[in-house]
């Protein structure tokens, strides 16, 4: 039987019980879902003197649930719209609790390299499974406004606890305990989902179709053009396993805009897109995933290998960036609301700007004091993060068919998971560390007042 095409709007019920438990179970397992993402970067090494990695092996480790879950999100969020939030998210939720709970067993490469993979799917389909459930879950538009605000600052939040917590277990007890932190969560979740969450609204329809070939193109694009940039890190730009990937990745995402303008039910609708605000929102997201992303991994490389620290020492380096977050994530909601979210992004990367402005200019000095050379910008930076992830995410979501949340949640996570893998190799390819950091405070500095513009 052919579904129904969905009305441009369909009304939302409200739901029946209160929000504050249903949000509180939603936003956990997107701080899990990022939190996973990152916390394999401390570890890392450790896991490469057990299984014998050389460089590439250890790259492509790290990025495998990368490539996985930001390769898949178009096709994710096009599943939450056509089978529901709650039904997507759960059976995403049990692709990724038996994939983590299979990598702390991981007995070589292999196997963990496949279990890394296999979360990165299922977290392809619950990210924007759990955005189409805040849509049904706050039904009035001011008050999905200020849950997305608060959602888009717990995506950081995620990832600095990712590498704060993943440091410290894995100092005090192994990489493998590291490994098993998402299963609690996962449990829990799989528990009470059906309980606490609520259904898709009856009556409102489905997408006619899946979009196989654009799926399959999408993927494929997204996810070879990912590893190409990914490789970088251990390959010139020049060489073979570089170039091959990359091209073959924009080739396959050409046929996919191509695909898309023929397809009846296309996976991502040509026009999606044309709204200044929605662009500049996922653009805004993408930028500022990429440089924080790129002050996590240049720090952590300099405190351990430039200053002598430890990972445990490291990690506690990164406590008042968590905590800025955490502050910030907090009060974004409030901020949105009154100053909207154009205002709020904009302000948000012009304060990261002079915060990766002060890391590059005396943060990877080795003489300068941490307490004057680091701590102004991991102060300054996370806070600046935080306004930017929460005026940014509503930017993306806002004024989007009921319909289309899964499109337009799988949109704003492709836009985080894609910034890193872009903007690292982009930055790091300007030349010294604190050019690459440079290079960024001047991106985030131009970018804000087009984003300022674009919300008018």
């Amino acid at each position: 039987m052919t579904a129904t095409r969905p009305a441009e709007e369909p009304p939302l019920a409200r739901p029946g019980r209160a929000t504050h438990l249903p949000f509180a179970l939603l936003g956990a397992i997107q701080v899990t879902l990022v939190f996973t993402l990152a916390s394999i970067a401390v570890p890392l090494p450790a896991i490469g003197c057990r299984f014998g990695l050389d460089r590439e092996e250890l790259v492509l480790l790290s990025a495998a649930y990368g490539l996985a879950f930001a390769g898949l999100l178009l096709l994710g969020g096009r599943l939450a719209d056509r089978y529901g939030g709650r039904r997507a998210l759960i059976a995403g939720l049990a692709l990724f609790g038996a994939a983590s709970a299979l990598a702390p067993f991981a007995p070589g490469h292999g196997p963990l390299l496949a279990a890394r993979f296999a979360q990165g799917a299922g977290a392809a389909v619950v990210a924007p499974a759990a955005m189409a459930v805040l849509r049904v879950l706050f039904a009035e538009r001011s008050a999905y406004r200020r849950a997305t605000a608060t959602w888009g600052g717990l995506s950081m939040l995620g990832a600095t606890a990712g590498n704060l917590l993943a440091g410290i277990v894995s100092a005090l007890l192994s990489w493998r305990w590291a490994l098993a932190a998402p299963l609690p969560v996962t449990a829990a979740a799989l528990a009470l989902a059906p309980r606490v969450l609520p259904p898709a609204p009856a009556g409102t329809g489905r997408p006619a179709g899946l979009d196989v070939p654009g799926a399959v193109l999408a993927t494929a694009g997204i996810a070879a053009t990912s590893y190409g940039l990914v490789m970088t890190d251990a390959r010139p730009w020049a060489s073979a396993p570089v170039l091959v990937p990359t091209a073959a990745g924009a080739v396959l995402l050409v046929l996919f805009v191509r695909a898309e303008r023929r397809a009846r039910d296309p996976l991502l609708p040509p026009g999606f897109l044309r709204d200044g605000r929605r662009a500049f929102g996922l653009t805004a997201t993408g930028l500022t995933a990429a440089g924080t992303s790129t002050v996590f991994v240049l720090f952590s490389l300099h405190l351990q290998n430039g200053r002598g620290w430890s990972a445990l020492e490291t990690s506690a380096a990164f406590l008042p960036f968590a905590a800025v977050l955490l502050v910030g994530a907090s009060g974004a909601g409030r901020l949105v609301a009154r100053h909207g979210p154009a205002a709020v992004t904009a302000a948000g990367l012009a304060a990261g700007a002079a915060g990766l402005a002060l890391l590059a200019s005396r943060g990877l000095d080795p003489d300068v004091p941490y307490a004057h050379g680091i701590l102004p910008g991991f102060l300054l930076l996370p806070a600046g993060a935080a306004a930017s992830f929460a005026g940014a995410a509503v930017l993306a979501t806002d004024r989007v068919p009921a319909a289309r949340t899964g499109l337009a949640g799988g949109l704003h996570n492709t836009a985080m998971e894609a910034g890193p893998t872009v903007g690292f190799a982009v930055l790091l390819a300007v030349g010294s560390d604190a050019a690459s950091l440079a290079a960024a405070a001047l991106l985030f500095a131009a970018t804000a007042p087009a984003v300022r513009r674009a919300g008018r």
